[in-house]
């Protein structure tokens, strides 16, 4: 399967405070021949040019395999075209790249930030915790790792439902010496889930105008605020955070979400398609489930093409023992499919690895459609614990 990120896990805040220079705090790489490559562009998946670069990276691994001024770059520009495009090779060239080091118990604290992303993306999450905990435990870490780190961190434990755990790495983050806006914005973030709406929209147009703020990601939180209040601006909002975000995934597949609950199946597909491969293999996984869902509603005659390739990715992916990602499979055998009891026992699935609002509504409407409302009680138990408020689930 194309596999998008992980769901949430600060998705739009994900390698945001790092350049390249700075995550990879080492001396720079000289190459040793004219032909030699030492940074890859994103390119689409599947394409002539990718198959070649693969091979290319295939070749500088054979030849310098520990070369760690080599690799970092390389990783991370691999984590930035899987974030792009949805492509799960790229992960696997990421994790290529770190392998020489990704068993050491102490591997070099780059190269062990880069692996907990990868973990992260893969929702691998709790492994991902366990790395970023070791890494904030080193001596001496830099404040720029120290930094990506927390906001890592907090976004995982924020998909997994720890929310105070989250809240202090936020605060660290937002607190001396760091002193970052990302801090502050997953502070708004959780507060604005928590009956703070009010002074988390306030905070978040304060930093919005700060020089250093992350724009996109904070317009991504204050659409999102505006979906859970169910506010007539949220479309709105959305669009500008997918404008600001240069096409971001999660921000599309947002954006499209809010149009298929406002019963703009329409609308949802243009978004999902706008700037992406005509074909409908080469979509990723979470633009094709929303196309998928949006066709179905629509009516359309190409809605069983897009619906029969979804479908043939669980079956390959389920061949090869891969059962994650229950949130996509919930979603796609309640909306697409009309099967409420596999998207029930999908949807409960889920709630066990992730704890966002999407999880909580999916898993509310699975129940409800399969008749069995005491399913939901998890979620229950989690709002009332968590103070969660969100208008979409008043109906539910």
């Amino acid at each position: 399967m194309k596999h998008a990120p992980a769901a949430r896990a600060l998705a739009a805040g994900l390698l945001l405070i790092l350049g390249a220079a700075g995550l990879a705090a080492a001396a720079p790489y000289t190459p040793q021949r004219d032909d030699e490559v030492v940074e890859q562009l994103p390119l689409r998946a599947g394409s002539a040019a990718e198959r070649a670069r693969q091979r290319s990276v295939q070749r500088m691994l054979a030849q310098q395999p520990k070369n760690l001024e080599l690799a970092l770059p390389a990783a991370r520009a691999a984590l930035e075209r899987n974030r792009r495009y949805g492509d799960p090779r790229d992960l696997g060239s990421a994790q290529a790249w770190l392998q020489p080091w990704w068993n050491e118990p102490a591997p070099p604290p780059q190269a062990r930030l880069l692996k907990a992303v990868v973990l992260q993306a893969r929702h691998d999450f709790d492994p991902a915790i366990a790395e970023l905990d070791a890494l904030l435990a080193t001596p001496d870490l830099p404040a720029a790792l120290r930094a990506q780190a927390e906001l890592t961190r907090a976004g995982v434990l924020q998909v997994r439902g720890r929310w105070d755990e989250a809240r202090a790495g936020c605060q660290r983050l937002a607190a001396p010496p760091l002193s970052l806006p990302h801090g502050a914005a997953c502070l708004a973030e959780l507060d604005s889930l928590q009956g703070k709406a009010g002074e988390a929209a306030q905070r978040l147009d304060a930093i919005e105008h700060q020089p250093n703020a992350p724009r996109a990601w904070v317009a991504l939180l204050r659409a999102e605020l505006a979906e859970r209040q169910a506010a007539p601006d949220a479309g709105t909002l959305f669009a500008q955070a997918l404008q600001l975000s240069d096409g971001d995934l999660y921000a599309r597949a947002a954006y499209a979400d809010w149009l298929l609950a406002a019963g703009r199946p329409d609308a949802a597909a243009a978004v999902v398609r706008e700037g992406q491969p005509a074909s409908l293999e080469a979509l990723p996984d979470n633009l094709l489930l929303r196309l998928a869902i949006a066709l179905k509603r629509s009516g359309t005659r190409d809605a069983s093409d897009a619906a029969t390739e979804m479908q043939q990715r669980f079956d390959a992916a389920a061949l090869r023992g891969d059962t994650s990602h229950g949130r996509e499979r919930a979603r796609f055998a309640l909306d697409v499919r009309g099967d409420a009891r596999e998207a029930l026992a999908q949807a409960r699935l889920n709630w066990e690895q992730q704890k966002e609002p999407a999880d909580a509504l999916l898993l509310l409407r699975a129940a409800k459609a399969a008749g069995q409302l005491d399913a939901a009680a998890p979620v229950h138990a989690f709002v009332r614990a968590q103070r969660m408020q969100d208008q979409r689930m008043s109906g539910l």
